[in-house]
């Protein structure tokens, strides 16, 4: 596996080395040890996996207690992955970082804790799948709005519609108002 580093530096992208023939293919999505050495020494003990369709939204989210790193990648599909910094002590604090995620790229996102983070499904649908550092904890979950114009970001929409967005995120906070960690 490779490590490309990002406009934010505690932000990684880890590029598999894949193996195929006529046969299909294989490749190697995670292991600790290699993990722990090159890019952040982390226990995992959560694995999630969504399916959404073309047009979905998902995020920013974050969580203020049992705060997540996740180690995100795509199994089917593609979408525009978002990590934002939510770190007030960091020299990135309100940065943002984006990459398109694909089946086919096979390319994975690390994103550390005290980072909010999204996806937009560009293709029909997606298949994403995250490793997380702790836990889901709804009680103490955050949505930051995907359009606020404080963050900068130019999300890949297919279409002039708005796109689908869970209750939860139709009424995420503006990055200004949102809580941060120190």
């Amino acid at each position: 596996m490779k490590v490309v580093n990002t406009n934010i530096p505690d932000v990684k992208v880890i590029e598999p080395k894949v193996f195929g023939d006529e046969r299909g293919f294989f490749m190697e999505t995670f292991r600790q040890d290699w993990f722990k050495k090159n890019v952040a020494d982390v226990e995992f003990v959560q694995d999630n996996h969504s399916k959404s369709k073309q047009g979905i939204l998902r995020g920013l989210h974050y969580q203020l207690k049992h705060t997540q790193g996740k180690l995100v990648r795509v199994t089917h599909g593609e979408v525009f992955d978002v990590a934002v910094d939510m770190r007030k002590s960091s020299p990135t604090f309100g940065k943002t970082c984006s990459i398109l995620l694909s089946a086919e790229n096979k390319k994975q996102l690390w994103v550390p804790a005290g980072f909010a983070h999204g996806f937009y499904v560009t293709s029909d649908y997606a298949e994403f799948c995250y490793r997380c550092t702790d836990y889901y904890h709804p009680e103490s979950e955050v949505s930051i709005r995907y359009d606020d114009p404080n963050l900068g970001l130019e999300w890949p929409f297919s279409n002039t519609e708005k796109p689908g967005l869970s209750a939860k995120d139709e009424n995420g906070l503006d990055f200004n108002s949102a809580p941060y960690f120190d």
